[in-house]
């Protein structure tokens, strides 16, 4: 009898010294991931030993009766028991196994999967476990900054509201310096769809403001531009730009193509006024009015010189036949509206707005005495194509041209967007009938092969 306890003492104290030279290993900070993505909860033996002929067990402990979310044994996956909510959405590296690695790979992650994790491995003599802690984002909605009116002093008063978000994120105004800026109000609420935080607050100098929301690792931001005095007819009037920029992961310094910068909106506001929405219409190039040299592009948002004659001249389309113009399919006889133009890389062209009325055959000189209210680019100078012809002052060729109306106040402005500056504006004009977009290519030939290109949210 004293043999046999005797050697069950032996053995216990073999299997406590092999328990101890080995551990489990999970995370010691939790694991973050957005809602939808996959995610790998981490778990090894250390030091290395293979797992294979091990058991390996993933459940959740926060959970009621300790669900399972992945089994392995018997050098095979069985999740007969498995809980429903994770079935086809988990899965170990048998590969990895080998090396100690049990990883878990959680696909398609959703909320309800945030909680605590239990990596259990265990041998016919041994067993250790370990914890993860897993933390689930959801991305919300972009920024979004609305205008306000004014305060007695001038101030812009700005919104800025986000929603959709989970956990609940943190909203903070920037001034041009990064410089955080104390709202006025804060507004914060939860619902089925996540959290919506709305700030508004007051400025009253010039520049860029930010708007930015952001999680742990995710932020989103918005970002206005306010320029006073710009426009020359009244120091009362204030032009505002605002642009979106988005930013995924933005401690990384690549950013996904998707997130590029680019404008969403624009709008002009009055002191005098509430602010008056600018619309940035779809525009389409209508290639029944292009010069017959021209190529217009299926989707109706590129034009470029073909270098001859696309055999057209007799299909009795009303065609312009001097200048290598097309129109834009839709007109517009009221309100506020806007479009841009890329003119990167391209040599000479002419941009604008015209009646559909006007001439297109024999044409000289465009100007606004005949209908045409455009600027061009010529010679590496820019000109506005009034009757005499203004050069115009620019410190860059412009790569990208914004064109606004404001058809009541016979405003036309154009701006160029990358410098952030105004090129010029016909004021005062008369407007009676529909305007079209107008592009060109320049006069009766263009031999740079660039194309002028139409540019939207999608571009």
């Amino acid at each position: 009898m004293k043999f046999i306890c005797l050697t069950l003492l032996i053995i216990s104290r073999i299997t406590d010294s092999r328990s101890g030279q080995y551990d489990v290993v999970g995370a010691v900070d939790p694991v973050f991931a957005v809602a939808g993505e996959d995610v790998i909860l981490p778990c090894s033996i250390k030091p290395n030993i293979s797992v294979v002929d091990m058991r390996v067990e993933w459940s959740r402990p926060d959970q009621k009766d300790s669900q399972l979310v992945n089994l392995y044994e018997d050098h095979e996956d069985r999740n007969i028991e498995q809980s429903q909510s994770y079935r086809r959405r988990t899965k170990l590296n048998h590969q990895e196994l080998e090396k100690g690695n049990a990883s878990l790979k959680l696909s398609s992650v959703k909320i309800a999967d945030e909680g605590r994790y239990k990596c259990f491995i265990q041998s016919k003599s041994w067993y250790d476990d370990a914890t993860v802690d897993f933390k689930v984002e959801v991305l919300g909605s972009t920024p979004v900054i609305t205008v306000d009116g004014f305060d007695y002093l001038g101030g812009l008063r700005l919104q800025c509201e986000s929603e959709g978000w989970y956990p609940e994120p943190d909203l903070e105004w920037l001034d041009s310096e990064g410089v955080s800026l104390n709202p006025e109000s804060t507004e914060k609420h939860r619902n089925a769809e996540g959290f919506r935080v709305k700030h508004t607050i007051t400025v009253h100098q010039s520049g860029k403001i930010h708007c930015r929301v952001k999680l742990r690792h995710h932020m989103l931001e918005t970002l206005i531009i306010t320029t006073s005095n710009l426009h020359p007819v009244s120091s009362q009037v204030t032009f505002i730009y605002i642009f979106l920029i988005l930013y995924k992961n933005y401690k990384q310094q690549e950013i996904p193509k998707r997130y590029a910068p680019h404008t969403i909106l624009i709008l002009m506001t009055s002191a005098a006024a509430r602010p008056k929405l600018w619309v940035e219409v779809n525009v389409i190039l209508d290639a029944d009015t292009a010069h017959p040299r021209l190529i217009v592009s299926d989707d109706g948002k590129q034009v470029r010189d073909g270098k001859k004659q696309q055999g057209l001249m007799n299909d009795k389309k009303e065609r312009f036949i001097d200048y290598l113009g097309v129109l834009g399919k839709d007109g517009f006889s009221s309100g506020c509206f806007c479009f841009e133009v890329q003119v990167k890389g391209q040599t000479e062209w002419d941009l604008g707005v015209t009646r559909g009325s006007v001439s297109r055959k024999g044409l000289t000189v465009v100007s606004p005495m005949i209908g045409y209210w455009v600027v061009s680019l010529r010679d590496g100078a820019c000109w506005a194509r009034k009757s005499p012809q203004i050069s115009l002052p620019l410190s860059g060729k412009p790569q990208r041209v914004c064109v606004f109306v404001d058809y009541e106040k016979g405003l036309v402005s154009f701006y160029d967007v990358k410098a952030m500056t105004l090129m010029y504006s016909y004021t005062n004009q008369s407007f009676d009938k529909k305007l079209y977009p107008f592009v060109s290519l320049g006069y009766l030939s263009n031999e740079n092969s660039t194309p002028l290109i139409i540019c939207d949210e999608s571009y």
